[in-house]
């Protein structure tokens, strides 16, 4: 703050000074104290508060814009802590999500920064600039199963010149395993994290006992992946930070909900959403969603405001800005008709008014992305049939082989089993559940790839791909029939990323993803009837998944036990052995 601002405030709270916008009247949660302040006023001055009080006569003017909240309640704006900013863009999320009242997102860039390495990461961070809320990334540590990775991931020499940014707070998601493994890079970029003051946030789903000791005495602050009120338990006390996912990749609140009759202080326990489905968005809502269900589960009211307020504010040290509303505070500040029904009646951020009755007042900035960050995918879209096929030689009827088994949504495991092999060839074998399942490296032009078997997807005919592999830059495919493979990635390359359903020969259904091969340009209404279209033709092939794009992509992913691909091969992700095919 600068020292006329400084002034500014202080001549408000005086009175020698009138406010901009002032609201009177209000019962006002102070989420420092857990009270509940009836009568109170708010007086801000420019994009701060100046008074918080009973009485703010004092500060109004003739030209203060004065706001009634008499039998209203007024809270802080809503933090979102822990997101994932894709498929859309951020204009494009902004024009619907600050509505409900959320007013910072804390996003992980890590889609952006494999596809488009430092130079597109510092595109989304421009993207995210001079919006009506405010916008902050988290560093990727760029962990991945490709060996591409190794020696292409951003440079310790960038993530620290990222690392001294004001819209950067930390490192973001660091899976356990080389931490608790103490590879040289990580601790190095840990060190680097802490230099610059930020925080390391984690990601410790599978760790337990002696080894989440480990990862915490690394420095790592927090973990989303609980799942179980013990398992949030034991990293809260280790001093963690536990932030509840509620969005499109999980829905954690109502199962681990226990925690809030443990007799706890919830002070490191926080809601978020870890990515949010534009059919939420558009149709439901964004973080009001998270809190209103938090409170319908049971969670005293006032404790369930301080986890999107002040809990994510101090968790990655915004809380001398952000989380609460008392002077010098930014003015974020949401009116709710009562304390269940988080229904935003004003949405105020950065002191101005940006959303009323759910309907936005103030649009966001629209970035325009460089022709060079929608022309990631370096393959030529000349994929043959012959590309998906396995061949085996010798002359045995069968081979062993290792298939990758999806045993849930997100789970995979390994399978080892005996599949016949018919003129030097295995394919896809319906009566034993196996399909095909390829990983292509789209930043190579020579397109390296895999190709394997996967048990469990179900798909009776067709293909499905998707450019948005997750830790990877790969076009990640299934599918029964080697021409619709070649089909739905020949398409994903010509529309230079994307998702594609496919079968007999024909495109069913697909979404495009020019920015990176992972964000979408298009409206957000349009994102959702595309999606919906994908889904309805995945689920007409055989796909039993509720989202079978997030079922798909998240097969390269070593985030998720167990069993996974990139483009060199299978990796099992408990020991980081890289395997082939074949059982020798």
């Amino acid at each position: 703050m600068k020292s006329e601002e400084m002034a500014a405030l202080i001549r408000v709270a005086l009175g020698d000074e009138k406010a901009d916008l002032v609201i009177t009247g209000g019962s006002l949660v102070n989420v420092y104290t857990g009270e509940l302040l009836k009568g109170y006023a708010v007086a801000v001055k420019g994009k701060r508060i100046a008074y918080v009080g009973q009485d703010a006569g004092h500060t109004i003017g003739t030209a203060t814009k004065v706001i009634d909240a008499t039998g209203k309640i007024i809270v802080p704006g809503f933090i979102d802590s822990h997101t994932h900013m894709t498929p859309y863009t951020v204009y494009e999320f902004l024009r619907y999500a600050p509505r409900g009242g959320t007013t910072t997102i804390i996003t992980e860039m890590l889609d952006i920064s494999f596809a488009l390495g430092f130079r597109g990461t510092l595109e989304f961070l421009e993207s995210c600039r001079d919006q009506p809320i405010k916008m902050f990334g988290v560093v990727p540590t760029m962990v991945s199963l490709s060996p591409r990775f190794d020696t292409e991931a951003l440079s310790k020499e960038q993530i620290r010149e990222l690392l001294q940014r004001e819209d950067v707070l930390g490192l973001g998601e660091t899976y356990w395993f080389p931490v608790v493994e103490q590879e040289p890079r990580f601790l190095e970029l840990f060190e680097e994290a802490f230099k610059a003051g930020k925080k390391v946030t984690g990601h410790s789903a599978g760790a337990r006992g002696n080894k989440l000791i480990a990862y915490a005495a690394g420095g790592v602050c927090s973990c989303h992946e609980p799942i179980t009120a013990a398992e949030v338990l034991e990293r809260l006390r280790l001093g963690m930070y536990v932030p509840s996912r509620e969005g499109e990749i999980r829905k954690d609140l109502e199962a681990i909900a226990e925690i809030k009759d443990m007799d706890l202080d919830l002070r490191q326990f926080i809601l978020a959403t870890d990515g949010t489905s534009t059919k939420q968005i558009l149709e439901k809502g964004y973080m009001e969603v998270v809190l209103e269900k938090a409170i319908a589960l049971g969670f005293d009211p006032i404790t369930a405001i301080q986890m999107v307020t002040l809990n994510p504010a101090q968790y990655l040290n915004l809380d001398d800005r952000l989380g609460g509303i008392a002077p010098g505070k930014f003015a974020d500040i949401v009116i709710l008709p009562d304390l269940q029904n988080i229904k935003a009646e004003y949405v105020i951020s950065n002191g101005r008014i940006i959303a009323q009755n759910r309907e936005m007042l103030v649009q966001p900035r629209k970035h325009a992305y460089p022709e060079w960050a929608r022309q990631s995918i370096r393959l030529a879209p000349t994929f043959t049939p012959e590309d998906f096929m396995i061949h085996v030689s010798g002359t045995s009827s069968t081979a062993q082989v290792r298939a990758i088994e999806q045993i849930a949504e997100l789970v995979t495991s390994e399978l080892r089993l005996e599949v016949p092999v018919s003129r030097g060839k295995i394919t896809a074998n319906l009566e034993q559940d196996l399909i095909k399942v390829a990983a292509i490296d789209f930043l190579d032009v020579k397109g390296e790839k895999f190709v394997g078997l996967l048990k469990g997807f179900k798909l009776q005919k067709g293909a499905i791909a998707s450019s948005t592999a997750w830790d990877l830059a790969n076009i990640v495919a299934v599918g029964v029939d080697e021409k619709d493979l070649a089909l739905a990635v020949n398409r994903i390359i010509e529309m230079q990323g994307g998702a594609v359903v496919c079968a007999d020969g024909r495109v069913l259904a697909e979404f495009s993803m020019p920015i990176g091969g992972c964000l979408s340009s298009a409206p957000l209404e349009t994102l959702f009837q595309k999606t919906e279209e994908f889904q309805r033709a995945a689920a007409a092939l055989g796909s039993p998944f509720q989202d079978t794009h997030l079922t798909l992509i998240t097969l390269t992913t070593p985030a998720i036990p167990f069993f996974r691909l990139c483009e060199k091969g299978l990796v099992d992700i408990r020991t980081n052995e890289m395997f082939g095919l074949l059982v020798n």
